[in-house]
């Protein structure tokens, strides 16, 4: 392996390092004990939920080519996992609101574990419903279990300032560290314990069975609104009203499926982008070396969410005109420097260059999710959050599906360049967010300032 990876992955883990060692008090932040129990708890969970992700990640395609299926078969199950995700998904994870969140996380875990079950058939009508099953369960890990954290951290009466550093500890975690060990250990399982490509599925569907004990025994049941009177349409009525009459709900629903759009798009390019001659690439390293850098990413949030300033609606611009930046690369590279095409050998220059600029935009993914689940705990009101949040991820999966019917409709490029004007068009939404919020805190400012006027008139006429 080309000592270039190893540089890469030494340069972020050296920076990583340095800005875990290196926090004072301003980047540190003072809490109870009852809330560092409560903290380490839901870490602990969404830790192990987020392994069970991750652990299959890395061989649902592999797993699919040894049951003998082409690529267009393969296409047609991740399809139908996201329109899974779009339509069932919605609906289930709309039912937290009223149902229970706590319900909502243990459906997750069933959900999951029946879908890893599936992958010990070759049977292509049982892998698409585990396909279909993957789609539910991935509308529930990211809407019931920060639907269910917020409003328990509200119920108890822990400080808003607090919620910052659970977000930003659980994208460092489940997003980073443990997305490297899940790597890592699926990579043992396959390869050095030779158990085969299910090996990694039997150990998800275990680490989700635990999680799922532990949800059991210490969640306390939340709701968003219980009442029995408001059935399911009606919660999709409340929640578009809510869309529809607040601008910021809506710009953040655009902002959110903006980013993970073009985020989830850049999953199915980077391996293209980086061996367009079908140059050798360790894959895994390269996967444990963006999860590093989204690492990078979500520290440098904590540092910036412990702080009053600057605030998350303007540092978040910054970050969309990065990472718009960083996906332009492949097309600057395609342009301005030669790459022979010569099949095989090592990673050529114009890679090795968009290798840098992808790894700036993981570390911009790890600074937007803790900082994008702020703004929801911020904007989106409680008695719809879980609805809302799924109603964010329709156009996102709409978006996903027809990339993935498109995959090959497109050359390379143009389907980057979508992904920074998409990235850009973030930019400038959020730009406009922070000008509302502006906006509504100096109006509240000035009605205050009215009526402490109003009330003191009196005073001053005596």
């Amino acid at each position: 392996m080309d000592v270039f990876y190893y540089m890469v992955f030494g340069g972020l883990g050296l920076i990583v390092a340095v800005l875990e060692l290196s926090r004072n008090n301003k980047d540190r932040t003072t809490t109870s004990q009852a809330f560092t129990s409560f903290n380490n708890n839901y870490l602990l969970v969404y830790s192990l939920m987020m392994a069970g992700d991750w652990l299959q990640g890395p061989y649902v395609y592999y797993l699919y080519t040894t049951y003998g299926y082409g690529k267009g078969d393969i296409g047609q199950l991740f399809i139908a996992g996201f329109g899974s995700s779009m339509l069932f998904g919605t609906i289930v994870g709309s039912l937290a609101d009223k149902q229970g969140r706590k319900r909502a996380c243990i459906t997750y875990c069933i959900t999951y574990i029946l879908s890893c079950m599936t992958k010990h058939s070759p049977q292509y009508k049982l892998l698409l419903l585990g396909r279909v099953l993957g789609g539910v369960a991935t509308s529930l890990l990211f809407s019931a279990f920060e639907s269910w954290l917020v409003a328990e951290h509200n119920k108890r009466g822990f400080e808003q300032q607090w919620l910052s550093l659970t977000f930003s500890k659980a994208i460092f975690l489940g997003n980073g560290l443990v997305a490297i060990i899940s790597g890592l250990f699926g990579n043992f399982l396959v390869d050095v314990a030779s158990l085969g490509p299910v090996a990694p599925f039997d150990a998800a569907a275990c680490l989700l069975a635990i999680g799922m004990a532990i949800i059991l025994s210490s969640w306390a049941e939340n709701y968003g609104d219980p009442s029995d009177n408001k059935d399911l349409l009606s919660q999709f009525k409340a929640a578009a009203v809510a869309i529809a009459s607040d601008e910021k709900i809506a710009l953040l629903g655009a902002i959110q499926s903006l980013f993970e759009g073009s985020m989830y798009t850049f999953v199915f390019l980077w391996t293209p982008a980086l061996s367009p001659n079908d140059e050798e690439i360790p894959h895994g390293f390269i996967f444990a070396t963006f999860m590093l850098a989204s690492m990078l990413g979500s520290s440098v949030a904590a540092r910036l969410m412990a702080r009053q300033s600057p605030r998350v609606e303007s540092y978040m611009q910054i970050v969309f005109l990065v990472s718009a930046a960083s996906l332009l690369l492949p097309i600057l590279t395609n342009f301005f420097i030669y790459s022979p095409e010569v099949k095989g050998g090592g990673i050529s220059v114009g890679a090795s260059i968009q290798l840098v600029g992808f790894c700036a935009f993981e570390g911009c993914v790890g600074i937007f999710w803790p900082s994008i689940m702020k703004m929801r705990s911020q904007y989106i009101p409680e008695e719809a959050r879980s609805t809302i949040m799924n109603f964010f991820r329709i156009p996102l999966n709409m978006f996903v599906c027809i990339v993935l019917y498109n995959v090959n409709a497109f050359p390379i490029t143009i389907m980057f360049g979508m992904c920074s004007i998409f990235l850009f068009v973030a930019a400038v939404l959020q730009r406009r967010l922070l000008v509302i919020t502006d906006k509504s805190k100096l109006d509240d400012w000035t009605s205050m300032k009215e009526r402490r006027d109003i009330e003191t008139e009196p005073l001053n006429d005596d």
